[in-house]
């Protein structure tokens, strides 16, 4: 008999073990998972990704799963970790910036698109408020092909040009190109990592200091800070592949970034080695507004994410129950 196999036939009568143990009123699964090897869950480099992992991470430990959590790379584990089984379950992959590598992961047919996590992804240039005073053609991103307006967002690093803080150079999302193909007055600075960038806008945004940067919702910031997204030429495939397309016949990615939902994948593997895992992977959702006001806990208030994950496990016991049913 194939291993798989018998992972499959163990797997049926760990089932139907947990289906009458929850019958009892007892835990569910909690002496039966379909196999004690780890379920990995990957984190990534932001808040609310960590933070969808130790919930789920959580509620599996509650159904009698062990758990482990490694450090991956954003867009690489679409077609390398969660192909060969290294990774189990990832949580967060935007249609924003991780469209091409989802693209490549479900043509190997080793991993599985679990579904949508439920929020609308949104990434793009954002600048507060009080910078439209010194830019008044904004939110147009015409009018940062203004020196003057390019001016008001220097730093001395940059002058004359502008300074854009990019994301992290694993998140991709073409600003460096983006800047080229439109003729934009900037320079491109990627932060280090996530923490850094929205440090660096907090610190600005008290100061009224120039700042434009790399927002994205689901997100606490634009909720705290008074500011808008630039307005891009709109988004389509053809910005992407066709240099023909766009205000730029020579160039690719003249337009801003595509909006989209964020998906959940995994391990093709996962459903037959550990199905009820599964079915609360794949029913797992959770509400923007929740999203935001936890990784604000986490980010402003200083929680850590397995602590703000048990308050939600806690408060949303007979949700996630019926995701394992």
């Amino acid at each position: 008999m194939s291993m798989s196999s018998r992972f499959s036939r163990v797997g049926k009568g760990a089932l139907a073990i947990a289906a009458a143990t929850w019958c009892l009123g007892g835990p569910a699964l909690a002496a039966a998972p379909e196999s004690n090897d780890p379920i990995k869950i990957a984190l990534f480099d932001w808040t609310s990704v960590n933070l969808n992992a130790k919930i789920l991470g959580g509620i599996l430990e509650k159904l009698g799963y062990t758990v482990e959590y490694p450090t991956a790379d954003y867009l690489s584990s679409l077609t390398t970790g969660l192909t060969n089984g290294d990774l189990t379950v990832a949580m967060e992959f935007w249609d924003t910036t991780a469209g091409e590598a989802m693209k490549a992961s479900d043509a190997t047919g080793q991993t599985e698109k679990l579904g949508p996590l439920g929020p609308k992804a949104k990434e793009e240039w954002w600048y507060p408020l009080y910078m439209k005073d010194k830019c008044p053609g904004l939110p147009n991103w015409e009018a940062l092909k203004d020196p003057k307006c390019a001016e008001a967002f220097a730093t001395p690093e940059t002058a004359p040009n502008g300074r854009y803080v990019g994301g992290p150079v694993t998140w991709e999302g073409f600003d460096d190109e983006r800047v080229v193909s439109l003729g934009l007055p900037f320079t491109v600075i990627h932060a280090g990592t996530d923490a850094a960038m929205f440090a660096e806008l907090d610190s600005a945004y008290q100061r009224e200091a120039p700042i434009i940067l790399w927002v994205y919702s689901p997100h606490w910031a634009p909720a705290k800070y008074k500011g808008e997204w630039v307005e891009f030429p709109e988004y389509t495939a053809e910005c992407y592949t066709d240099p023909a397309w766009g205000v730029n016949k020579d160039a690719l990615y003249d337009c801003g970034k595509p909006f989209g939902d964020i998906w959940k994948y995994a391990w093709g593997g996962m459903k037959e080695k550990w199905p009820v895992a599964h079915k609360v992977a794949k029913a797992y959702t959770i509400d923007t507004d929740v999203l935001n006001a936890m990784s604000g806990k986490i980010d402003l208030d200083g929680m850590s994410p397995e602590d703000v994950a048990a308050e939600w496990i806690a408060e949303n016991e007979a949700t996630w129950k019926k995701w394992a049913e």
